[in-house]
């Protein structure tokens, strides 16, 4: 029976819980310190990082982890704070975009370089090259197969761009 709980698999998912929820710590003060929470960053990064500093808010949805409903309530908060816009489908009623504005981005080259210095204390300065391309590889890999969509928009993006 104690096999099953030496079992080298739980040792490696609960590094990568622990290390995210580690890294998510140090991180956290940085965006902070600019009026941002966790998912406004991971938002107006993702914006700033696509085709047209745009996407469509069911990509940002997928890409955030959120609900339809999650990510509209997200993108009204930005928008009132006028760090992003909601752009109608001018080619699908229906559909809509999310955007980031000059604000936007401009706050993001605020919050970059101090973000930028924390992901290097924190995460990359950690690893020599050779461990962080096998990371980003690692990580690929999972990602690809576990959220499959995540794959298939940046797929998107780069036929759009």
């Amino acid at each position: 029976m104690q096999e099953l709980f030496d079992d080298p698999r739980l040792t490696v998912s609960g590094l990568l819980f622990e290390a995210s929820s580690g890294l998510v710590a140090r991180l956290e003060p940085t965006w902070k310190a600019h009026g941002l929470s966790g998912l406004d960053l991971n938002a107006l990064l993702r914006l700033s990082r696509s085709p047209g500093r745009r996407l469509r808010m069911s990509d940002l949805a997928t890409q955030t982890q959120l609900s339809t409903s999650g990510v509209t309530r997200l993108v009204d908060r930005l928008a009132r704070e006028g760090l992003a816009e909601r752009q109608l489908d001018p080619t699908d009623r229906r559909g809509a975009y999310a955007a980031l504005t000059e604000a936007g981005a401009h706050r993001m080259e605020q919050v970059l370089p101090d973000y930028l210095a924390a992901l290097d204390q924190w995460l990359t300065g950690l690893l020599t090259p050779t461990q962080l391309d096998g990371m980003v590889t690692a990580l690929r890999i999972i990602r690809d197969v576990t959220n499959p969509a995540a794959t298939a928009i940046a797929a998107a993006q780069q036929l759009d761009s």
